[in-house]
């Protein structure tokens, strides 16, 4: 059976970043907490409708993200997990995350959600320079960062992981770097570390900021990483480091290709479900704006799509090959329900490359490959 975690997406902000593509909408008045809960609940009820045989299926994780989950009060988020247990078997060791941003928590927050069920917090620090910070458009000084790492020490949770960027608007290798070891004296079990990216429809893609060279953007890189290693940190994921056995076990399920239910605003699903005596791999899509949401006339699902025989091959890779580990070659078959020797002609241009090796059971991107990831990626596109 393919793993099965559930997606929660809270769409309100305090404030948009100027770097932010996500779906998040900026807070006027008070949430509406209670309403959309309800809405929540009633949209994956409408899912377990639509697709029965995911009923029986096991939920291993939940991650609620954002937007800025912490806006809601422990009680809703309490609500919102015993409406999830109350509909779907969940894993003993079931991991559940929720985004915080550092300047809309406090102490009684945490404990509150870990009374709620919530067993990991992912914390938005971006960096630890005041400057720095408010040209992200945080709403955090550095001291609130650090007191949340501090706070998610003592709540007595199983993990939490700091969010961290680099490559930020006129950053010297220096600052970056100081950003880091001052993450990692925070001793948190995950860190996220990732270069910033100018997307579309943000305010920095219409004015963009100046970003560091690109041999400073390396340097940083490979010195932080070594920084990382040296303080017991081990790289997992392209952007992710954690502490022996703390990985995101949500995460990690999207990865390997295993199966998600999406609810709340704008909302991304991947199922695989049976189709006769196959399966097949269905991607669903939820209304994305709050209003639209929570209005009682509309259905939640805004677009469902089956994906093509033809483009599994490219989606497995595209999300394994994050991953630094080996692929298991039975994995392949058991998340797409294609033979190996689909994979003869892409697989041979792979090797003579020299971006991809193989054992008996397993592929491994080689150094090549990961330098060259969208080159090898690419050999796996349908024609």
């Amino acid at each position: 059976m393919i793993p099965l975690s559930l997606y929660v997406h809270i769409p309100w902000c305090v404030q948009k970043c100027p770097y932010c593509d996500f779906n998040s909408h900026t807070q006027k008045g008070a949430i509406p907490e209670e309403d959309y809960i309800d809405a929540l609940l009633d949209d994956l009820d409408a899912d377990l409708a639509a697709y029965p045989s995911v009923i029986t299926r096991t939920l291993h994780s939940i991650f609620i993200g954002g937007g800025t989950p912490s806006l809601m009060s422990p009680s809703q988020i309490a609500r919102l997990l015993d409406g999830i247990k109350a509909r779907l078997p969940v894993s003993e060791s079931m991991e559940v995350t929720m985004e915080a941003n550092p300047g809309t928590v406090e102490a009684d927050k945490f404990i509150g959600y870990r009374q709620a069920g919530v067993n990991r917090i992912s914390i938005g620090v971006q960096s630890f320079s005041a400057d720095k910070l408010e040209r992200l458009g945080r709403i955090h000084g550095p001291g609130e960062a650090e007191r949340a790492a501090h706070l998610a020490h003592q709540a007595g949770l199983n993990s939490f992981n700091l969010d961290l960027m680099h490559g930020l608007p006129e950053q010297s290798e220096q600052e970056a770097l100081g950003d880091l070891e001052k993450a990692i004296a925070l001793k948190p079990p995950h860190l996220s570390w990732y270069q910033l990216t100018i997307e579309p429809n943000t305010q920095f893609y219409s004015k963009p900021p100046t970003l560091p060279e690109e041999d400073t953007l390396w340097d940083i890189f490979d010195r932080g990483h070594q920084l990382l290693t040296d303080a017991g940190y081990v790289q997992y994921e392209t952007s992710a480091y954690s502490l022996p056995d703390h990985q995101c076990a949500h995460n990690l399920n999207y990865w390997r290709f295993g199966d998600y239910l999406g609810i709340g605003c704008g909302a991304h699903g991947k199922l695989t479900l049976p189709n006769g005596d196959q399966s097949r791999l269905l991607r669903t899509v939820k209304v994305k704006h709050p209003r639209g949401y929570l209005d009682p006339q509309k259905a939640y699902l805004t677009d469902s799509q089956w994906v093509k025989q033809t483009d599994l091959a490219f989606e497995f890779f595209m999300n394994r090959f994050r991953l630094l580990e080996p692929c298991p070659k039975a994995e392949f078959v058991a998340r797409t329900g294609l033979p190996l020797d689909h994979l003869n002609q892409p697989l041979a241009q792979a090797y003579d490359q020299g971006l991809l090796v193989e054992s008996e059971t397993h592929w491994q991107v080689t150094a090549k490959g990961k330098l060259f990831l969208n080159d090898l990626l690419a050999i796996f596109l349908a024609d």
